[in-house]
């Protein structure tokens, strides 16, 4: 039976993958924390692989504090590129495959039109850069790893816009969300669906590929679909990112287009509101 490694797997994506992995009992899952496996200290990881030898390694694991990784970008560059480009050592000596989870922040968010593969990057923030460096350095270690472009991930596991939103939605009157992002959310469970998929299908297309839920909106659009959703009683307003300076840039359009994955491996891309429907009603229980 081949094995799969997850990285990351407390996280949301990881999370999802737990659940889902009892449909795909013909593989056996390892699944790693940060206890069993720190992408901090990635002189590990080559001998926590040798002793599990697994044929996949889908690599969940990230710093994703975008705003603390303007103060802390050593860290960032540790677990985002340098921990991914010894995974990728590993498998390409060891004959695995690699799927590795990355961003639309490595756009710098200046197109008007749905962002292609090979679309130039320019990343704002060093969360982007880190991320960017990733995708680098696992397609040189290992040029047949795949690469998954993802933009604003949500889930029921974890810290995220949406429960946000149930949560402050609840607590206020009024809320005020940034109405000029551009781009559309990833239900963690389609993505965790489609690694699965591509992983059990045996065509393996080594490359860089983008995965987000269909739609093109802003926070604000997505901050009222919650809202619609819930029936919660929360006057929200758009506002500009003028109006809400973070540390960090953001790109103000990042919508992925979603083709090449759609026609190299066939894999299902929802659309965002019927996830989004489906992720609140497991939230709410």
């Amino acid at each position: 039976m081949k094995k799969i490694v997850v990285t990351g797997s407390n996280g949301q994506l990881g999370s999802e993958l737990k659940v889902l992995s009892s449909e795909f009992s013909n593989f056996e899952f390892v699944f790693t924390d940060r206890s069993k496996l720190s992408l901090e200290n990635p002189e590990t990881i080559p001998a926590f692989l040798d002793t599990i030898q697994p044929d996949f390694i889908i690599n969940c694991a990230a710093y994703t504090a975008v705003d603390k990784a303007e103060s802390e970008p050593q860290l960032a560059n540790l677990i985002n590129h340098q921990a991914v480009g010894v995974l990728a050592k590993w498998s390409a000596l060891n004959n695995a495959k690699l799927i590795h989870v990355s961003t639309d922040y490595v756009f710098d968010g200046t197109s008007a039109i749905p962002l292609k593969e090979d679309d130039m990057t320019n990343p704002q923030n060093e969360y982007g850069k880190t991320k960017l460096k990733g995708e680098e350095v696992a397609l040189i270690e290992n040029p047949d790893s795949i690469i998954i472009r993802t933009s604003w991930v949500y889930s029921e596991f974890g810290n995220n816009f949406v429960k946000t939103m149930l949560r402050l939605m609840a607590e206020r009157d009024t809320l005020n969300v940034v109405e000029d992002q551009i781009g559309s959310p990833t239900y963690a469970k389609d993505l965790a669906r489609a690694i699965l998929d591509i992983i059990n299908n045996g065509n393996w297309q080594g490359g860089i590929y983008n995965y987000s839920n269909e739609g093109e909106i802003s926070w604000f659009d997505f901050a009222v679909a919650i809202k619609e959703i819930t029936g919660l009683n929360c006057d929200v307003s758009g506002i500009p990112s003028s109006q809400f300076p973070t540390p960090a840039k953001r790109p103000a359009y990042s919508l992925l287009d979603k083709s090449k994955i759609k026609d190299a491996f066939r894999v299902a891309v929802p659309e965002y509101r019927s996830s989004l429907e489906k992720c609140i009603e497991k939230i709410q229980g």
